[in-house]
């Protein structure tokens, strides 16, 4: 591994490459002494001939829990720029999020690869693009539930926020059903558990039991164990938010 890898303290795949490696090539290389878009090339280099991929899809490499992270810092920089500015306080929030994920110290490394990943314009469409092209399904929308958790950190989501996640969603290829059920899990409405479990308030007993089924299935922790402990505990949250909206539907209707 090269200064890039051991100076992230994480194990990186297809990050390295594409539009990510580009943002981080250029954060890295405003802060890190004798860091040049060279270093970066060479890492790139190395991984390609490790892993015999060219920049498509990546058959014997999984998705590893710096892949995971690279994308969040990159997609949550374009989610914080929504509505054409950046203040301290959002900046806070998000070095909080952080901290809470990943413990003070890498906190503060991602926190100052953030800061530089911030200041690119950064494609939302070619991003997605390569992270789907690698990323599988469970992941993608643990991404998208990360994305609201760091967006509501100040506990408000502008509109400008919302759009940018939807049109992420839509460039990862989440669907709107999935789409609407992470959403909901961080607004505080009447209907959230029926649009939690993707169903409406006219669902009968059998079809609240066999959603909930299906959520569970869909959501369980266990997909996303490669992505390590950092990233399981907001898998955990999302779980848990499947198993509150079932125990809300189950009372009110009486099950």
């Amino acid at each position: 591994m090269g200064s890039f890898t051991k100076w992230l303290g994480a194990g990186l795949g297809f990050t390295f490459g594409g539009p990510i490696g580009a943002a981080l090539g250029f954060a890295i290389g405003s802060f890190v002494d004798g860091f040049s878009a060279s270093d970066l090339t060479e890492e790139q280099r190395e991984y390609q001939q490790r892993t015999g991929n060219g920049g498509g899809r990546s058959r014997d490499v999984d998705t590893q829990s710096g892949d995971f992270e690279m994308s969040l810092l990159v997609l949550a920089s374009i989610v914080i720029k929504a509505d054409g500015k950046i203040d301290q306080k959002e900046l806070d929030f998000v070095r909080a999020q952080f901290t809470g994920m990943y413990g003070k110290e890498r906190a503060n490394s991602a926190f100052k690869l953030f800061k530089g990943i911030v200041k690119k314009e950064i494609s939302a469409r070619q991003v997605c693009m390569q992270i789907r092209s690698h990323m599988p399904h469970a992941s993608r929308l643990q991404l998208l539930h990360f994305l609201f958790g760091i967006a509501k950190a100040d506990g408000f989501v502008t509109e400008s926020e919302v759009q940018e996640i939807r049109k992420i969603a839509g460039y990862l290829y989440i669907n709107d059903r999935d789409y609407t059920s992470i959403k909901a899990m961080f607004y505080d409405e009447s209907d959230n558990a029926y649009k939690i479990l993707e169903i409406t308030k006219e669902a009968s007993t059998d079809e609240v039991k066999k959603a909930y089924r299906r959520m569970v299935k869909k959501y369980h922790p266990d997909k996303l164990q490669g992505l390590g402990e950092e990233h399981l505990k907001g898998a955990n949250e999302k779980f848990q938010s499947i198993q509150e909206a079932y125990d809300r539907i189950k009372k009110e209707k009486g099950m």
